[in-house]
């Protein structure tokens, strides 16, 4: 399975997709990355492994993800021959045509378990409601937020005196054995 990668932050998720492919727990290669952060570390991991990376350019649009942009964005992952797009931390909502272009082949990682806290900051919305557990999410993309069709989920408990900090930190290493697991099992199908 050919992968490509979106990200606008540090990449954890995308490094624990490549070490599952190095410890052959995941049948796949990872094609390209690309950001709509010129200076997220993702882009910095991508090139250390050799792998091609991009720039997204949202036409200086802090948090939309405009038609043009999607429009290249498919056009690069195509070419990449890109067969699965990995959502890693990427702050903006995918609508068509990028969801045309990978129809149910758009995967993304979130930190709840969906549909409990959509959006951002899940892991601080769980504290504030005062849930005893939370955990991540690995689901298909459609053109709503974290509303597609979910693959697999990992439940993370709340503990008493957790901070946002140190719950969402147990949540990364709930996403980063769930999201490799998602990959496979999608691939299979």
């Amino acid at each position: 399975m050919v992968l490509g990668v979106l990200g606008s932050g540090s990449g954890s998720n995308m490094q624990a997709i490549l070490d599952a492919i190095d410890a052959g727990a995941l049948d796949a290669r990872i094609a390209i990355a690309l950001s709509d952060n010129p200076d997220a570390f993702i882009l910095e991991r991508a090139r250390k492994r050799g792998i091609e990376t991009g720039i997204i350019d949202c036409r200086g649009f802090r948090t939309k993800f405009p038609e043009e942009a999607q429009q290249e964005t498919a056009a690069r992952l195509l070419a990449a021959g890109v067969e699965m797009v990995c959502l890693a931390g990427f702050l903006r909502l995918v609508k068509r045509p990028l969801l045309d272009a990978f129809p149910s082949r758009i995967l993304n990682i979130h930190p709840a378990l969906l549909p409990a806290f959509p959006g951002l900051e899940s892991w601080k919305q769980a504290l504030d409601a005062g849930v005893s557990e939370t955990g991540a999410t690995v689901h298909l993309v459609d053109e709503g937020m974290d509303t597609g069709p979910v693959i697999l989920q990992e439940r993370v408990p709340v503990l008493p005196g957790d901070t946002a900090e140190s719950l969402h930190a147990r949540i990364q290493v709930a996403e980063h054995r769930l999201y490799p697991a998602a990959i496979q099992k999608l691939a299979a199908t």
